[in-house]
């Protein structure tokens, strides 16, 4: 069975899920022109997931996919997150912020019995996780329901993990991309290898289809990887610019500027490894900083300088995540993107929007 057949869609091609610069708009125009739309629920409430799947079964009988994640929530360590806000202390001074007085920010939820509640619901085709996969006992009702599961791998060791715990596709996310590594079974990052190095990897050593992520994003690209055994691509950063996207202003500028192509992996701004564009918060702070509150712990001490610093229109400490291949990200619409990118898989009909 081809990726296409068992996903439902007209292409082997899958919108990479993007929390914080994407939503339904994104997913719509992915899914109208033939792929795969996703959206991204960790940082989502049940009512906000709820009006999102509505808008995008709105505009087609399409089939999407709801990406979750599934890490296990850390314990508090107060001593460890008052350390990293002493650390931040001289960025707090710098825009008169009490670290004393600054709320939460907002958290990434793993897959529980309440989401598993709402997919009961909504009854998603297709379903990923990142980080892993949650316990079998939240698993075996989403299988029985009919939904496809998808996670990613970073290794071939998480690749045979995946496999050997029933996912219907292994996404293989190369060191290139743009995020969070989805790394699961170890926090190595020497484990972390490039996506045309890992993928004939996994490919060889799993039955299911293999989707290839990291660092493609054009027509060349999706064709490397299809004669290396992948069954299709997953895209994120090539659609950071199109009109679809939530992309801030600021995100958008930073992505066209030169110093664009300098991304690296930093754990600063959630206490997990994300690749994103170089900027002063992981130049100071980073960008692996081994004091850093566990994911996704760390959030709470950025989000305050971040919003400050957007207000006065600076990116110093946005998470601006990218993968290494920028200059894929075009100011183009969704659509026009994909038909660009599946000039690889070969021949192709112009995508209809409907």
């Amino acid at each position: 069975m081809s990726l296409a057949t068992l996903l439902g869609t007209e292409l082997p091609l899958l919108q990479a899920p993007m929390a914080g610069v994407q939503g339904s708009r994104l997913a719509i125009a992915v899914n109208q022109a033939g792929g795969l739309g996703a959206l991204p629920c960790a940082m989502l409430s049940a009512e906000a997931i709820r009006a999102e799947v509505a808008a995008i079964r709105a505009q087609g009988a399409h089939p999407f996919n709801l990406n979750f994640f599934c890490h296990a929530p850390p314990s508090p360590d107060p001593a460890r997150e008052e350390a990293w806000r002493r650390k931040l202390a001289g960025d707090y001074a710098r825009f008169g912020l009490d670290p004393s007085t600054m709320p939460a920010g907002p958290g990434r939820r793993p897959f529980d019995a309440d989401m598993l509640t709402l997919v009961r619901e909504l009854r998603p085709p297709v379903i990923s996780f990142h980080f892993g996969l949650p316990e079998e006992s939240l698993l075996a009702p989403l299988r029985e329901w009919g939904c496809r599961i998808l996670s990613s791998a970073t290794t071939v060791d998480e690749a045979r993990w995946l496999e050997a715990h029933g996912v219907d596709a292994v996404i293989a996310q190369g060191l290139e991309a743009g995020g969070h590594r989805g790394l699961f079974l170890s926090e190595d990052l020497t484990t972390q290898i490039g996506t045309f190095a890992l993928l004939p990897q996994v490919v060889a050593a799993v039955r299911c289809p293999v989707i290839a992520t990291g660092g493609i994003a054009d027509a060349a690209g999706v064709a490397a990887a299809m004669a290396l055994g992948a069954a299709g691509v997953q895209i994120g950063t090539a659609f950071l610019l199109c009109p679809e996207a939530d992309t801030s202003a600021l995100h958008r500028a930073a992505l066209l500027r030169p110093e664009a192509a300098h991304t690296a992996l930093t754990n600063v701004f959630t206490g997990r490894p994300a690749r994103g564009i170089v900027n002063h918060a992981m130049r100071t702070l980073g960008p692996m900083a081994d004091d850093a509150p566990a994911f996704p712990l760390a959030t709470a001490a950025m989000v305050p300088l971040r919003q400050a610093a957007e207000a006065r229109g600076s990116d110093d400490y946005s998470p601006l995540w990218a993968g290494q291949n920028v200059a894929g990200a075009r100011p183009a619409p969704a659509a026009q993107r994909i038909w660009d990118l599946a000039r690889g898989f070969g021949p192709q009909e112009p995508p209809c929007l409907v």
